[in-house]
Protein backbone atom coordinates (compact mmCIF):
# COMPACT_ATOMS: atom_id res chain seq x y z
CA UNK A 1 0.00 0.00 0.00
CA UNK A 2 1.57 3.40 -1.58
CA UNK A 3 0.14 6.10 1.30
CA UNK A 4 1.05 9.91 1.33
CA UNK A 5 1.61 12.42 4.61
CA UNK A 6 0.37 15.78 4.79
CA UNK A 7 2.03 17.79 7.10
CA UNK A 8 1.66 20.99 8.49
CA UNK A 9 4.11 22.10 10.64
CA UNK A 10 5.64 25.44 13.02
CA UNK A 11 8.76 27.10 12.21
CA UNK A 12 11.69 25.12 14.31
CA UNK A 13 9.45 21.78 14.33
CA UNK A 14 12.43 19.06 15.47
CA UNK A 15 12.83 15.86 13.24
CA UNK A 16 12.18 14.11 16.56
CA UNK A 17 8.89 14.61 17.06
CA UNK A 18 7.55 14.95 13.58
CA UNK A 19 8.99 11.19 13.30
CA UNK A 20 7.35 10.07 16.64
CA UNK A 21 3.90 11.97 15.91
CA UNK A 22 4.09 10.25 12.13
CA UNK A 23 5.51 6.62 13.57
CA UNK A 24 1.97 6.58 15.81
CA UNK A 25 -0.06 7.46 12.62
CA UNK A 26 1.40 4.81 10.79
CA UNK A 27 0.98 1.76 13.51
CA UNK A 28 -2.27 0.68 12.21
CA UNK A 29 -1.83 0.91 8.71
CA UNK A 30 1.22 -1.57 8.41
CA UNK A 31 2.53 -2.83 5.82
CA UNK A 32 2.95 0.30 3.94
CA UNK A 33 5.43 2.93 2.09
CA UNK A 34 5.27 6.63 2.14
CA UNK A 35 6.31 7.50 -1.29
CA UNK A 36 4.96 11.22 -1.13
CA UNK A 37 5.16 13.96 1.65
CA UNK A 38 3.08 17.37 0.67
CA UNK A 39 3.23 20.82 3.20
CA UNK A 40 2.23 24.27 2.44
CA UNK A 41 4.71 26.55 0.19
CA UNK A 42 7.81 27.96 2.31
CA UNK A 43 8.05 25.15 4.63
CA UNK A 44 10.25 22.45 2.40
CA UNK A 45 13.27 24.53 3.88
CA UNK A 46 11.99 23.27 7.60
CA UNK A 47 15.36 21.10 8.35
CA UNK A 48 13.26 18.41 10.40
CA UNK A 49 10.49 18.14 8.00
CA UNK A 50 13.68 17.47 5.34
CA UNK A 51 15.38 14.70 7.68
CA UNK A 52 12.10 12.98 8.20
CA UNK A 53 11.57 13.38 4.10
CA UNK A 54 14.98 11.20 3.75
CA UNK A 55 14.14 9.08 6.22
CA UNK A 56 11.25 7.81 4.73
CA UNK A 57 12.50 7.70 1.49
CA UNK A 58 9.76 9.94 0.09
CA UNK A 59 9.03 12.75 -2.44
CA UNK A 60 8.63 15.86 -0.83
CA UNK A 61 5.85 18.04 -2.87
CA UNK A 62 4.28 21.71 -1.63
CA UNK A 63 1.08 23.36 -2.79
CA UNK A 64 -0.08 27.02 -2.07
CA UNK A 65 -2.07 28.17 0.64
CA UNK A 66 -4.84 29.14 -1.90
CA UNK A 67 -4.88 25.76 -3.48
CA UNK A 68 -5.29 23.96 0.11
CA UNK A 69 -7.80 26.78 1.47
CA UNK A 70 -10.24 25.36 -1.63
CA UNK A 71 -10.23 21.60 -0.50
CA UNK A 72 -13.35 20.66 1.58
CA UNK A 73 -11.75 18.97 5.11
CA UNK A 74 -13.13 17.01 7.64
CA UNK A 75 -11.92 18.71 10.54
CA UNK A 76 -11.57 22.35 10.41
CA UNK A 77 -9.75 25.02 12.67
CA UNK A 78 -10.32 28.29 12.79
CA UNK A 79 -6.68 28.96 14.42
CA UNK A 80 -4.84 27.03 11.97
CA UNK A 81 -6.90 28.99 9.38
CA UNK A 82 -5.80 32.03 10.70
CA UNK A 83 -2.45 31.27 11.37
CA UNK A 84 -2.01 28.98 7.90
CA UNK A 85 -4.55 30.43 5.61
CA UNK A 86 -6.06 26.85 5.42
CA UNK A 87 -8.37 25.36 7.87
CA UNK A 88 -5.79 22.13 8.28
CA UNK A 89 -2.70 21.68 6.08
CA UNK A 90 -2.60 18.26 7.21
CA UNK A 91 -6.16 17.30 5.70
CA UNK A 92 -5.82 19.37 2.87
CA UNK A 93 -2.65 18.46 1.36
CA UNK A 94 -3.93 14.72 1.38
CA UNK A 95 -7.11 15.71 -0.69
CA UNK A 96 -5.49 18.30 -2.74
CA UNK A 97 -2.85 15.23 -3.96
CA UNK A 98 -5.90 13.08 -5.03
CA UNK A 99 -5.44 10.16 -2.70
CA UNK A 100 -8.12 8.90 -0.49
CA UNK A 101 -8.33 10.35 3.51
CA UNK A 102 -7.60 6.99 5.33
CA UNK A 103 -6.71 8.79 8.39
CA UNK A 104 -7.74 12.17 9.61
CA UNK A 105 -5.37 14.64 11.39
CA UNK A 106 -2.77 13.62 14.42
CA UNK A 107 -1.51 16.54 16.29
CA UNK A 108 1.79 17.00 18.45
CA UNK A 109 2.54 20.20 19.89
CA UNK A 110 4.15 21.52 17.32
CA UNK A 111 2.70 19.75 14.09
CA UNK A 112 -0.04 18.07 12.36
CA UNK A 113 -0.60 14.69 9.69
CA UNK A 114 -2.98 13.08 7.98
CA UNK A 115 -2.37 9.79 6.04
CA UNK A 116 -4.09 9.25 2.46
CA UNK A 117 -3.88 6.14 0.12
CA UNK A 118 -3.10 6.47 -3.76
CA UNK A 119 -5.38 4.95 -5.52
CA UNK A 120 -3.87 1.40 -7.60
CA UNK A 121 -3.20 1.74 -11.41
CA UNK A 122 -5.05 -0.53 -13.58
CA UNK A 123 -4.44 -4.48 -13.34
CA UNK A 124 -2.78 -3.32 -9.77
CA UNK A 125 0.68 -4.91 -8.45
CA UNK A 126 -0.79 -8.12 -10.49
CA UNK A 127 1.71 -7.48 -13.39
CA UNK A 128 -0.15 -4.92 -15.69
CA UNK A 129 2.05 -2.39 -15.55
CA UNK A 130 5.09 -3.84 -17.59
CA UNK A 131 8.64 -4.19 -15.83
CA UNK A 132 7.89 -2.04 -13.41
CA UNK A 133 5.59 -3.92 -11.90
CA UNK A 134 7.90 -6.93 -12.46
CA UNK A 135 10.06 -5.46 -10.32
CA UNK A 136 7.95 -4.91 -7.60
CA UNK A 137 7.15 -1.18 -8.40
CA UNK A 138 3.78 0.13 -9.22
CA UNK A 139 4.02 3.32 -11.91
CA UNK A 140 2.51 6.24 -10.21
CA UNK A 141 -0.97 6.65 -11.36
CA UNK A 142 -2.74 9.30 -13.59
CA UNK A 143 -5.20 10.94 -13.67
CA UNK A 144 -9.02 9.88 -13.66
CA UNK A 145 -10.33 9.73 -17.25
CA UNK A 146 -12.81 12.61 -16.64
CA UNK A 147 -10.04 14.90 -15.42
CA UNK A 148 -7.42 13.96 -17.99
CA UNK A 149 -10.14 14.86 -20.61
CA UNK A 150 -10.30 18.53 -18.76
CA UNK A 151 -6.46 18.63 -18.67
CA UNK A 152 -6.42 17.89 -22.94
CA UNK A 153 -9.66 19.90 -23.77
CA UNK A 154 -7.57 23.19 -21.81
CA UNK A 155 -4.74 22.47 -24.01
CA UNK A 156 -7.04 21.69 -27.65
CA UNK A 157 -9.14 25.35 -26.50
CA UNK A 158 -6.41 27.63 -26.02
CA UNK A 159 -6.38 30.69 -28.26
CA UNK A 160 -4.80 33.24 -29.34
CA UNK A 161 -7.32 36.11 -28.50
CA UNK A 162 -7.49 39.40 -30.30
CA UNK A 163 -10.66 40.04 -30.55
CA UNK A 164 -13.62 39.53 -28.43
CA UNK A 165 -12.55 41.31 -25.05
CA UNK A 166 -14.90 42.84 -22.69
CA UNK A 167 -14.73 45.98 -20.63
CA UNK A 168 -14.70 43.59 -17.36
CA UNK A 169 -12.01 43.84 -15.01
CA UNK A 170 -10.42 40.65 -13.69
CA UNK A 171 -11.26 39.23 -9.80
CA UNK A 172 -7.69 39.58 -7.84
CA UNK A 173 -8.22 35.76 -6.30
CA UNK A 174 -8.46 34.85 -10.32
CA UNK A 175 -5.09 36.98 -11.57
CA UNK A 176 -3.37 35.44 -9.02
CA UNK A 177 -4.57 31.64 -9.23
CA UNK A 178 -3.77 32.26 -13.20
CA UNK A 179 0.30 33.96 -12.48
CA UNK A 180 0.11 31.10 -9.10
CA UNK A 181 0.38 29.02 -12.07
CA UNK A 182 2.70 30.59 -14.28
CA UNK A 183 4.94 30.93 -11.27
CA UNK A 184 4.98 27.17 -10.84
CA UNK A 185 6.59 26.36 -14.61
CA UNK A 186 9.72 24.47 -14.55
CA UNK A 187 13.05 26.03 -14.70
CA UNK A 188 16.45 25.00 -15.67
CA UNK A 189 18.13 24.55 -11.95
CA UNK A 190 15.09 26.06 -10.46
CA UNK A 191 16.49 29.53 -11.37
CA UNK A 192 12.98 30.70 -11.87
CA UNK A 193 14.25 33.57 -14.39
CA UNK A 194 10.71 35.14 -15.01
CA UNK A 195 8.82 37.93 -13.87
CA UNK A 196 5.96 39.56 -14.65
CA UNK A 197 4.83 43.21 -14.76
CA UNK A 198 1.09 44.04 -14.85
CA UNK A 199 0.06 46.74 -16.92
CA UNK A 200 -3.16 48.84 -16.57
CA UNK A 201 -2.07 52.28 -17.33
CA UNK A 202 -3.65 53.92 -20.53
CA UNK A 203 -0.74 55.76 -21.16
CA UNK A 204 1.69 53.33 -21.23
CA UNK A 205 -0.49 50.81 -23.25
CA UNK A 206 -1.29 53.82 -25.60
CA UNK A 207 2.72 54.03 -26.29
CA UNK A 208 3.28 50.11 -26.22
CA UNK A 209 0.12 50.35 -28.80
CA UNK A 210 2.03 52.76 -31.01
CA UNK A 211 5.56 50.83 -31.50
CA UNK A 212 3.19 48.00 -32.52
CA UNK A 213 1.27 49.51 -35.04
CA UNK A 214 4.61 50.85 -36.43
CA UNK A 215 5.40 47.36 -36.49
CA UNK A 216 2.90 46.34 -38.62
CA UNK A 217 2.92 48.70 -41.36
CA UNK A 218 6.38 47.83 -41.66
CA UNK A 219 5.46 44.23 -41.75
CA UNK A 220 2.93 44.53 -44.11
CA UNK A 221 4.85 46.88 -46.55
CA UNK A 222 7.52 43.91 -46.80
CA UNK A 223 4.59 41.15 -48.08
CA UNK A 224 4.02 40.40 -51.73
CA UNK A 225 1.11 42.10 -52.91
CA UNK A 226 -1.43 39.08 -52.75
CA UNK A 227 -0.36 38.37 -48.98
CA UNK A 228 -0.72 42.07 -47.78
CA UNK A 229 -4.42 42.16 -48.56
CA UNK A 230 -5.07 39.16 -46.70
CA UNK A 231 -2.96 40.32 -43.85
CA UNK A 232 -4.80 43.83 -44.26
CA UNK A 233 -7.67 41.71 -42.06
CA UNK A 234 -5.86 40.24 -39.39
CA UNK A 235 -6.19 42.14 -35.58
CA UNK A 236 -2.77 41.69 -34.54
CA UNK A 237 -3.07 42.75 -30.87
CA UNK A 238 -5.53 43.72 -28.63
CA UNK A 239 -3.08 46.15 -26.19
CA UNK A 240 -5.97 48.75 -25.77
CA UNK A 241 -9.10 46.37 -25.72
CA UNK A 242 -8.64 44.37 -22.62
CA UNK A 243 -8.04 45.54 -18.94
CA UNK A 244 -4.82 44.09 -18.21
CA UNK A 245 -1.32 43.57 -19.98
CA UNK A 246 1.76 41.59 -18.73
CA UNK A 247 5.03 41.42 -19.66
CA UNK A 248 6.97 38.44 -18.67
CA UNK A 249 10.56 39.30 -18.54
CA UNK A 250 13.55 37.01 -17.97
CA UNK A 251 16.76 37.59 -16.16
CA UNK A 252 19.61 35.30 -17.60
CA UNK A 253 21.50 35.41 -14.44
CA UNK A 254 19.23 34.86 -12.16
CA UNK A 255 20.78 32.31 -9.73
CA UNK A 256 24.62 33.66 -10.53
CA UNK A 257 26.87 31.47 -11.85
CA UNK A 258 26.62 27.81 -10.99
CA UNK A 259 22.60 27.58 -12.06
CA UNK A 260 22.39 23.53 -12.53
CA UNK A 261 21.66 22.37 -16.41
CA UNK A 262 22.85 26.01 -17.57
CA UNK A 263 26.00 26.28 -18.58
CA UNK A 264 25.95 24.06 -22.00
CA UNK A 265 22.74 25.72 -23.27
CA UNK A 266 22.21 28.73 -22.19
CA UNK A 267 19.36 29.41 -23.65
CA UNK A 268 17.33 27.06 -21.55
CA UNK A 269 17.01 30.04 -19.07
CA UNK A 270 14.37 31.77 -21.76
CA UNK A 271 13.17 28.47 -22.67
CA UNK A 272 11.88 28.49 -19.18
CA UNK A 273 10.66 32.18 -18.94
CA UNK A 274 8.41 30.61 -22.37
CA UNK A 275 7.36 27.32 -20.25
CA UNK A 276 5.87 29.97 -17.75
CA UNK A 277 4.04 31.94 -20.54
CA UNK A 278 2.40 28.66 -21.63
CA UNK A 279 1.65 28.05 -18.01
CA UNK A 280 -0.19 30.89 -17.91
CA UNK A 281 -1.90 30.61 -21.22
CA UNK A 282 -3.83 27.46 -19.90
CA UNK A 283 -4.47 28.68 -16.76
CA UNK A 284 -6.12 31.52 -17.88
CA UNK A 285 -8.11 29.47 -20.64
CA UNK A 286 -9.63 27.34 -17.82
CA UNK A 287 -10.69 30.88 -15.53
CA UNK A 288 -12.47 31.81 -18.66
CA UNK A 289 -9.89 34.61 -19.66
CA UNK A 290 -8.48 34.95 -23.23
CA UNK A 291 -4.36 35.70 -23.77
CA UNK A 292 -2.86 37.41 -26.24
CA UNK A 293 0.31 37.45 -27.30
CA UNK A 294 2.04 40.30 -28.78
CA UNK A 295 4.88 40.38 -31.06
CA UNK A 296 4.99 42.81 -33.05
CA UNK A 297 7.91 45.77 -31.47
CA UNK A 298 11.01 45.19 -30.85
CA UNK A 299 11.53 44.22 -27.23
CA UNK A 300 14.60 47.07 -26.62
CA UNK A 301 11.53 50.05 -27.47
CA UNK A 302 9.36 48.26 -25.03
CA UNK A 303 11.50 47.90 -22.36
CA UNK A 304 12.20 51.24 -22.67
CA UNK A 305 8.53 52.59 -22.44
CA UNK A 306 8.29 50.08 -19.20
CA UNK A 307 11.52 51.36 -17.78
CA UNK A 308 13.03 47.72 -17.29
CA UNK A 309 16.26 47.36 -15.88
CA UNK A 310 19.16 46.55 -18.48
CA UNK A 311 19.58 43.41 -16.35
CA UNK A 312 16.16 41.99 -17.33
CA UNK A 313 15.36 40.81 -21.05
CA UNK A 314 11.40 41.12 -21.95
CA UNK A 315 9.94 37.32 -23.14
CA UNK A 316 6.25 38.14 -24.15
CA UNK A 317 3.81 40.79 -24.35
CA UNK A 318 0.70 39.80 -23.33
CA UNK A 319 -3.28 40.98 -23.50
CA UNK A 320 -5.45 39.33 -20.93
CA UNK A 321 -9.44 39.74 -20.28
CA UNK A 322 -12.59 37.92 -20.33
CA UNK A 323 -14.13 37.75 -23.63
CA UNK A 324 -17.37 36.44 -25.75
CA UNK A 325 -15.85 33.60 -26.87
CA UNK A 326 -13.18 31.21 -27.53
CA UNK A 327 -12.98 30.42 -31.09
CA UNK A 328 -13.24 26.79 -32.26
CA UNK A 329 -10.33 27.08 -34.47
CA UNK A 330 -7.03 29.62 -34.47
CA UNK A 331 -7.82 32.87 -36.13
CA UNK A 332 -5.01 32.23 -38.29
CA UNK A 333 -6.53 29.09 -39.51
CA UNK A 334 -10.16 30.42 -39.56
CA UNK A 335 -8.76 33.78 -41.95
CA UNK A 336 -7.28 31.02 -44.51
CA UNK A 337 -3.60 32.46 -43.35
CA UNK A 338 -1.98 29.50 -42.26
CA UNK A 339 -3.12 25.62 -41.22
CA UNK A 340 -1.76 23.03 -38.69
CA UNK A 341 0.84 20.55 -39.48
CA UNK A 342 -0.49 17.08 -39.11
CA UNK A 343 1.29 15.14 -36.31
CA UNK A 344 2.63 12.97 -38.23
CA UNK A 345 4.97 15.01 -40.44
CA UNK A 346 6.47 15.74 -37.24
CA UNK A 347 7.57 12.22 -35.46
CA UNK A 348 10.24 10.65 -36.52
CA UNK A 349 11.70 7.18 -34.79
CA UNK A 350 15.18 6.83 -34.11
CA UNK A 351 16.60 8.59 -37.31
CA UNK A 352 15.79 11.89 -39.21
CA UNK A 353 13.36 11.50 -42.17
CA UNK A 354 11.80 7.67 -40.42
CA UNK A 355 8.31 9.72 -39.73
CA UNK A 356 5.38 7.55 -38.32
CA UNK A 357 3.25 7.63 -35.24
CA UNK A 358 4.43 5.83 -32.06
CA UNK A 359 2.60 1.94 -33.38
CA UNK A 360 3.28 2.91 -36.88
CA UNK A 361 6.06 1.38 -39.05
CA UNK A 362 8.02 4.98 -39.83
CA UNK A 363 8.90 5.11 -43.16
CA UNK A 364 10.36 8.26 -45.39
CA UNK A 365 7.82 10.82 -46.24
CA UNK A 366 8.22 10.23 -50.57
CA UNK A 367 8.41 6.83 -52.02
CA UNK A 368 9.62 7.68 -55.61
CA UNK A 369 6.36 10.06 -56.66
CA UNK A 370 4.00 12.67 -55.59
CA UNK A 371 1.18 9.88 -54.93
CA UNK A 372 3.36 8.81 -51.95
CA UNK A 373 1.80 12.36 -50.08
CA UNK A 374 -1.40 13.06 -51.83
CA UNK A 375 -4.21 14.27 -49.96
CA UNK A 376 -2.71 14.74 -46.35
CA UNK A 377 -3.35 18.61 -46.58
CA UNK A 378 -4.95 20.58 -49.66
CA UNK A 379 -3.55 24.08 -51.04
CA UNK A 380 -5.89 26.91 -49.97
CA UNK A 381 -4.19 29.88 -50.04
CA UNK A 382 -3.77 32.47 -53.49
CA UNK A 383 0.04 33.08 -52.41
CA UNK A 384 2.73 33.21 -55.14
CA UNK A 385 6.12 32.06 -54.15
CA UNK A 386 9.36 32.27 -56.27
CA UNK A 387 11.74 29.76 -54.99
CA UNK A 388 15.73 30.17 -56.08
CA UNK A 389 17.32 26.62 -55.47
CA UNK A 390 20.90 27.76 -55.33
CA UNK A 391 24.35 26.97 -53.55
CA UNK A 392 24.73 29.97 -52.18
CA UNK A 393 22.14 32.86 -51.20
CA UNK A 394 22.92 36.12 -53.39
CA UNK A 395 21.60 39.44 -52.22
CA UNK A 396 20.55 40.12 -55.58
CA UNK A 397 17.88 36.95 -55.18
CA UNK A 398 15.85 38.96 -52.50
CA UNK A 399 15.07 42.26 -53.89
CA UNK A 400 11.48 41.34 -54.55
CA UNK A 401 8.92 40.04 -51.95
CA UNK A 402 8.04 36.91 -53.60
CA UNK A 403 11.33 35.73 -53.98
CA UNK A 404 12.40 32.64 -51.01
CA UNK A 405 16.27 31.64 -51.76
CA UNK A 406 16.78 27.85 -50.40
CA UNK A 407 20.64 27.37 -49.89
CA UNK A 408 21.91 23.71 -50.38
CA UNK A 409 25.38 24.64 -49.84
CA UNK A 410 27.13 23.62 -46.80
CA UNK A 411 28.43 27.31 -45.62
CA UNK A 412 25.69 28.81 -43.19
CA UNK A 413 24.00 31.83 -44.49
CA UNK A 414 23.76 35.01 -42.93
CA UNK A 415 20.49 35.10 -40.56
CA UNK A 416 17.43 35.92 -43.12
CA UNK A 417 13.94 34.79 -43.30
CA UNK A 418 13.94 35.17 -46.85
CA UNK A 419 16.67 32.15 -46.94
CA UNK A 420 16.46 28.72 -46.26
CA UNK A 421 19.12 26.55 -45.42
CA UNK A 422 19.03 22.79 -46.57
CA UNK A 423 22.37 21.52 -46.55
CA UNK A 424 21.23 18.00 -47.53
CA UNK A 425 23.80 15.05 -46.77
CA UNK A 426 22.71 13.02 -49.56
CA UNK A 427 20.43 12.68 -52.90
CA UNK A 428 17.99 10.93 -51.36
CA UNK A 429 18.02 13.65 -48.01
CA UNK A 430 17.61 16.63 -50.52
CA UNK A 431 14.18 14.93 -51.85
CA UNK A 432 12.62 14.66 -48.22
CA UNK A 433 13.45 18.21 -47.55
CA UNK A 434 12.21 19.62 -50.68
CA UNK A 435 9.31 17.41 -49.80
CA UNK A 436 9.00 19.26 -46.56
CA UNK A 437 9.46 22.56 -47.91
CA UNK A 438 6.79 22.65 -50.14
CA UNK A 439 4.51 20.88 -47.33
CA UNK A 440 5.45 23.54 -45.20
CA UNK A 441 4.75 26.26 -47.46
CA UNK A 442 1.49 25.08 -48.50
CA UNK A 443 0.48 25.54 -44.43
CA UNK A 444 1.42 29.57 -45.27
CA UNK A 445 -1.31 29.69 -47.52
CA UNK A 446 0.80 29.37 -50.80
CA UNK A 447 -0.96 28.00 -53.71
CA UNK A 448 2.01 28.41 -56.66
CA UNK A 449 5.65 28.03 -56.66
CA UNK A 450 7.57 29.57 -59.49
CA UNK A 451 10.87 27.25 -59.25
CA UNK A 452 14.12 28.68 -60.31
CA UNK A 453 17.48 26.17 -60.06
CA UNK A 454 20.72 28.15 -60.06
CA UNK A 455 23.05 24.86 -59.86
CA UNK A 456 23.92 21.99 -61.80
CA UNK A 457 24.50 20.17 -58.76
CA UNK A 458 22.69 16.32 -58.09
CA UNK A 459 21.49 18.15 -54.17
CA UNK A 460 20.03 20.83 -56.13
CA UNK A 461 17.86 19.00 -58.35
CA UNK A 462 17.66 16.77 -55.93
CA UNK A 463 15.80 19.41 -53.81
CA UNK A 464 14.39 20.50 -56.76
CA UNK A 465 12.64 17.88 -57.58
CA UNK A 466 11.62 17.05 -54.01
CA UNK A 467 9.71 20.84 -53.82
CA UNK A 468 7.69 19.55 -56.96
CA UNK A 469 6.86 16.21 -55.65
CA UNK A 470 5.34 17.81 -52.20
CA UNK A 471 3.89 20.91 -54.01
CA UNK A 472 1.77 18.34 -56.79
CA UNK A 473 0.73 15.97 -53.85
CA UNK A 474 -0.96 19.26 -52.28
CA UNK A 475 -2.63 20.41 -55.41
CA UNK A 476 0.26 23.51 -55.65
CA UNK A 477 -0.02 25.17 -59.01
CA UNK A 478 3.68 23.93 -60.25
CA UNK A 479 5.61 24.61 -63.18
CA UNK A 480 8.93 22.34 -64.37
CA UNK A 481 11.76 24.06 -62.93
CA UNK A 482 13.99 26.93 -64.85
CA UNK A 483 17.44 26.22 -65.20
CA UNK A 484 19.26 29.47 -64.32
CA UNK A 485 22.83 29.80 -65.23
CA UNK A 486 22.97 33.83 -64.08
CA UNK A 487 24.19 33.48 -60.92
CA UNK A 488 21.98 36.87 -59.98
CA UNK A 489 19.19 34.76 -61.25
Amino acid sequence: MSLILGIGLRSGTSYRELRDLVDSALVSLQPATVSQVVTVDGKETEPGLQRLVASLGATLFTATKLELSQQPVPTPSEQVDRLAGTTSVAEAAVILSGAELVLPKQASARATVAVGRLPETAGGAAGAAGEASAAGVTPAPGYAVGERDVVHRVLAERRDVRRGFLDRPIADDVLTRVLESAHRAPSVGLSQPWDFLLIKDVATRRKIHDLASAQRDAFAASLPADRRSSFDGLKIEAILDTPLNIAVTCDPGRGGRHVLGRHADPRTTWFSAAIAIQNLWLAARAEGLGVGWVSFFEPGEVAAVLDLPSHVELVGYLCIGHVVEFAAAPELVRSGWAARRPLSWAVHQESWGQRGLPGVEPSAVIAGDAAAATGVVRAVGAQVVRMIVAEVAAASYLEQADALVVQVGTEKPAADYGVLWRPARTVDEAVELGVEVARDLVLQGVGAIQLELVSDSAHAAGLARGVRLGALACGVVMDEPVEVKDSSA
